[in-house]
């Protein structure tokens, strides 16, 4: 079932609905209302360098059972690579698969580059009961030589790590922002199991004991 398109007559909603309940959608065109689960969307992200791949291959086993958690770079494909800074066809495919990935009752850790900006204007934000943002950082030195030290066949120079470390300034300035706060956690000299730990800590703080669909 795509969370867009209506089961009884089959028209496309590009701005969802959510007006008939929490946990139910309306169709624009027929009137329909159906069950739809929102859960919280709990973004996992970072610039590269700061272990949020790590990360998500530990939440796989520590949160099993419980959420969903979901890599951003499996469906960065040319197809989605839409022309622009925003990447908004990536990222609106992105809401619409966890969305429909929450309708068995697990809500998704997307780990990978998100921020608010990227997401919260987007219609399909709409389809979850929230969206938190748990940044991975790390030291700009620490960091450099992390990225530097990858594989040549990652692409890694001089110029793509500055723009990693610019990136990193502005989701720490990001993170001082009321509207949709981030909360930043610092990678830096912390072994790898225990950022994991926290990681899981911090998404089953949001998730709560589940959410019920009316």
């Amino acid at each position: 079932m795509h969370p867009l398109i209506c089961g009884r007559c089959g028209e496309w909603d590009p701005e969802p609905d959510t007006s008939a309940g929490p946990h139910r959608l309306r169709c624009a065109h027929c009137g329909l209302t159906r069950p739809f689960l929102r859960s919280p969307l709990l973004c996992v992200a970072g610039p590269s360098g700061t272990g949020k791949s790590t990360v998500a291959r530990a939440l796989l086993e520590g949160l099993s059972g419980r959420c969903v958690v979901l890599e951003q770079d499996l469906l960065w494909v040319g197809g989605l690579r839409d022309p622009g800074d925003d990447h908004r066809l990536f990222r609106s495919t992105w809401l619409r698969t966890a969305a429909m990935v929450q309708q068995s009752g697990r809500p998704v850790v997307l780990c990978g580059t998100v921020a608010p900006p990227e997401l919260e204007h987007l219609p399909e934000r709409a389809l979850f009961d929230g969206v938190h943002y748990l940044v991975l950082t790390c030291d700009p030195d620490v960091l450099t030589r992390r990225l530097l030290g990858r594989p040549a066949w990652r692409g890694w120079d001089a110029e793509r790590v500055d723009e990693t470390l610019e990136y990193q300034e502005w989701l720490i300035a990001e993170a001082g922002r009321p509207e949709t706060p981030l909360t930043l956690l610092d990678t830096t000299d912390t072994p790898a199991e225990e950022t994991a730990a926290a990681v899981r800590r911090w998404v089953l703080a949001r998730v709560g004991p589940g959410v019920p669909v009316d």
